[in-house]
């Protein structure tokens, strides 16, 4: 099969969230499988160029027509390992994608219009014949629509929600023809991932439950009656990650590394990694429970429970550790983990890091005793798996992705040695500390710990049965090829 995705983010060159680390889990695996590959982003200006080889100019005089003018793109080429990539740069004169960021900008939704316009234009443009053409979120939903426009039946459309709160609804743009959109029922105003759940042939969900979530009037977001009426087209595939890229036995950040099968190993690396962790951080050099985030600091993720951990934490004689990102746009939780850093700067117990740090998150990861996770919703969630596999354990708010891979030592019905962690039904304070006061007391208990940790580590979080599942819903959608 010839598949071909378009997307906003692709680890490791263009990377926001979590997104871009599904992407690219998912293309590695379908590459493994031997199907033709290949990714479309925006060219943006921080893309990091490093990692592609091959650089190269591929087509020119890709026109864009907005109104009464016209702009014209450029579509680049280059290889990421044995991912093909397609890169597209734009002549508008608003720059719209050299901004320094990937998102972010009050134009978002225009940008990520534009580039689904002019990465459709350039499909048709090059007679390019996909089997699959995978689409990612709002950003690139529209092109669902703009395939039955175009009358492009040559191949079939996936959208994969990763986030159903965000949707990029806008009024009717003049990108796009009005009277087309009025002929579909469309009035003023648009909402481009519905747009997507409609004219996709196939919509894939990140999680079992999140399936479910997103199908009631609570967790649908205003989308769950069109969800619903399009039920028999969505699926659900759980996430994977990428073990190649997480795998605490050749990671390069850690201090010391592991081979998740020998426990006894894991051990004693992890509390190799923790002293370094403690000596690099200013923390005090005890062997007392590490609790860690990291995390985007947005109101999904539970700033207000973050904050009570830590305090929390502390108070049960842990360490806690936040790596957290803060943008802008969230000026109210930015002051208030400003201000937590600045109460926080003499307590040798506690380091709060607002910035990204891609080499320390691994470091954490392999540190850390404790992982929390204590968001409001969670379509799916990557850390957890990642801190399972590298022999941290997950304490998680049950929502989402998190009831799919998250199971409670005390309270789950699965078999004993597959609980792997701690939960709290409730995104409350009292919630949390029930999950945090069991996890920081079962640290003393040796043989019950490192039961929780084993199951952890033999979690199968990997992309290939995910992946899998994905070649099996792209061949069924062939076999019914009009």
């Amino acid at each position: 099969m010839h598949i071909i995705h378009i997307a906003s983010e692709l680890t490791p060159i263009a990377k926001a969230g979590g997104l871009a680390d599904v992407v690219y889990g998912i293309c590695q695996e379908t590459l493994k499988l031997g199907h033709i590959t290949e990714v479309i982003l925006p060219k943006y200006d921080c893309i990091n160029c490093k990692y592609l080889t091959d650089l190269k100019v591929e087509q020119k005089d890709i026109w864009m027509f907005v109104g009464s003018h016209r702009y014209n793109n450029t579509i680049w080429s280059a290889s990421l390992g044995e991912l093909k990539i397609f890169l597209i740069e734009s002549d508008h004169p608003e720059y719209l994608y050299h901004r320094g960021v990937i998102y972010g900008c009050s134009d978002d939704i225009d940008r990520f219009i534009y580039f689904s316009c002019v990465a459709m234009q350039y499909l048709l443009q090059l007679g390019k014949q996909p089997d699959i053409l995978h689409l990612h979120d709002w950003h690139t939903s529209l092109i669902a629509l703009l395939c039955q426009k175009n009358n492009y039946k040559l191949g079939k459309s996936v959208l994969t929600i990763h986030n159903l709160a965000h949707q990029g609804i806008c009024s009717i743009n003049t990108l796009l023809d009005k009277d087309f959109l009025k002929g579909l029922g469309f009035s003023d105003s648009l909402n481009l991932l519905e747009i997507g759940i409609v004219y996709a042939d196939c919509i894939a969900i990140v999680s079992s439950n999140y399936q479910k979530e997103i199908q009631t009037p609570e967790g649908g977001c205003g989308l769950d009656l069109v969800l619903r009426a399009s039920q028999k087209k969505l699926v659900s595939i759980l996430n994977g990650i990428d073990q190649d890229y997480w795998n605490p036995a050749k990671d390069p950040y850690l201090k010391k590394n592991y081979h998740i099968n020998e426990l006894e190993n894991v051990l004693k690396a992890k509390l190799i990694n923790k002293c370094f962790l403690q000596k690099h951080l200013s923390l005090a050099q005890e062997n007392v429970p590490l609790v860690s985030c990291i995390t985007r600091l947005v109101p999904q993720k539970g700033p207000n429970l973050i904050e009570y951990s830590i305090l929390r934490t502390l108070e049960l004689g842990g360490q806690f550790v936040l790596l957290g990102s803060v943008s802008q746009s969230n000026n109210d939780i930015r002051e208030q983990f400003i201000s937590l850093q600045e109460k926080y700067k003499d307590n040798n117990r506690v380091a709060i890091l607002l910035i990204n740090d891609e080499e320390l998150a691994h470091l954490i990861f392999a540190a850390s005793d404790l992982f929390i996770i204590p968001s409001l919703f969670e379509p799916c969630g990557l850390t957890q798996m990642i801190a399972m596999h590298y022999g941290t354990i997950p304490i998680a708010r049950m929502t989402g992705g998190l009831v799919d891979t998250v199971f409670d030592v005390d309270t789950s019905d699965k078999p004993f040695e597959e609980r792997n962690g701690f939960t709290f039904e409730f995104p409350d304070w009292q919630g949390l500390n029930w999950a945090l006061e069991r996890a920081i007391t079962c640290y003393n208990d040796h043989k019950k710990w490192q039961q929780i940790m084993k199951a952890g580590l033999i979690y199968d979080s990997s992309w290939e049965k995910s992946a899998k599942q994905y070649v099996c819903i792209y061949e069924e959608l062939l076999s019914f090829k009009s």
